[in-house]
């Protein structure tokens, strides 16, 4: 089978990439969207233990692709201060959504949330969508790209995007390379019921094994990430429940009071994995497949959104002046700019998951400080935010 030339084939239709063929097709452009599984039907009555804390940029972003509506309407969780302090002691650094005349700082929301609310607007966009199907072979020429789906249809399009995951296969056809280290860690997450009301606060703690992470859900609860060393994090997920209400509470200080879990456990490995290329001739790569970051500080599926939203700029101010959205020194200047960010960012996670996730002594002697003269820096505290909200 085959179809007529369309503009961009979209693989992977998670967050980033069902945002991306949403956003493009709005813009104008003819878009199919590639996805081996479908998207489950979200319920309110079984939350997904993987959550966001999504930026305000990244909000806006979603309200301009009609989405987000429908996701504040559905659940998501406002959160409006922020809370940092280190197990060895030291002054605490918080962030005010008040102080910085916002109503939030961000919003905690499930991936599966977003995800079915994304898909919900595909159709109505005219985003083709071809599921379940996975992208077997490439050919890729200056003009465009041809790919070949396991189902025997032909795609033939101007550009190409890989937004199909860490391990992606659009990236590997096109030939691009990553550097990846891993950390040797996971993140342990669930959802906990706390004695103290959570405050509309994420509360993060340093520990000398990794941060621990408690941020405000829906309904009191609380959504825990906890970063842990391979073995340890093993060794957490085995214990009963009364045991790991004991030790997270002791981990999280009892900052909320006792601390017991309200739902299953899981654990994902930790690594920074860096594509040396965001594009390849007519292939972008974008979110997960350009780049998995450290998530202590929850910037991971911001940075692909922030991707996705720097690509519709390109191509609207392109459309606007009639111009070649599509142009090769188009593509490389969006490229340089996202690779840039990300890399940046990634690193800058590292650095501080390996300042605070250590017991050397002269680590823990200069890290409280460290956090207490930034909350006593307005305009760095501001700054901070600002990045990270991408305002």
């Amino acid at each position: 089978m085959s179809r007529a030339r369309l503009d961009v084939v979209v693989a992977g239709a998670g967050v980033v990439g069902a945002a991306c063929a949403l956003a493009l097709s709005r813009a104008g452009l003819d878009v199919a969207l590639v996805e081996m599984r479908p998207a489950p039907r979200w319920s309110a009555q079984r939350p997904d233990l993987r959550v966001f804390a999504l930026a305000p940029d990244n909000a806006a972003l979603l309200d301009a692709l009609g989405v987000w509506p429908q996701v504040l309407g559905a659940r998501a969780q406002p959160y409006r201060r922020m809370r940092v302090w280190d197990a060895g002691g030291g002054d605490e650094l918080c962030f005010d959504a008040a102080a910085l005349a916002r109503g939030e700082l961000g919003w905690i929301v499930e991936n599966g949330l977003l995800v079915d609310r994304l898909w919900s607007a595909l159709a109505a966009a005219g985003v083709q969508v071809h599921c379940p199907a996975k992208i077997e072979a490439m050919e890729q020429d200056a003009t465009g790209v041809r790919l070949r789906l396991d189902d025997g249809t032909r795609l033939d399009a101007r550009l190409a995007v890989a937004a199909d995951g860490a391990a992606s296969e659009l990236r590997r056809l096109a030939g691009l390379e990553v550097a990846a280290h891993d950390y040797g860690q996971r993140g342990v997450v669930a959802f906990i019921g706390t004695e103290r009301a959570h405050e509309d606060t994420a509360w993060q703690r340093f520990l000398p094994t990794g941060p621990l992470a408690l941020l405000p859900f829906a309904e009191g609860r609380s959504s825990i990430v906890w970063t842990l060393p391979d073995a340890e994090a093993a060794r957490v997920l085995a214990l009963d429940d009364a045991a790991f209400a004991v030790e997270l509470t002791d981990a999280s200080a009892a900052r909320l009071g006792r601390a017991v879990p309200v739902s299953e456990r899981a654990a994902f490995p930790l690594r920074r994995q860096l594509v040396r290329q965001q594009v390849a001739g007519r292939v972008l790569v974008l979110g997960d497949a350009a780049h998995v970051v450290h998530p202590l500080a929850g910037q991971g599926v911001n940075l692909g959104l922030r991707d996705v939203a720097a690509l519709r700029s390109e191509v609207e101010a392109a459309l606007a002046r009639r111009t070649d959205w599509a142009a090769a020194h188009r593509l490389q200047r969006w490229a340089r700019r996202r690779r840039s960010d990300n890399t940046v960012s990634a690193y800058a996670f590292e650095g501080i998951n390996r300042l605070f996730s250590n017991a050397d002594p002269l680590a823990v002697l200069a890290r409280g400080p460290l956090l207490g003269l930034t909350g006593k820096l307005p305009p760095l505290q501001r700054a901070l935010w600002r990045h990270a909200a991408g305002v």
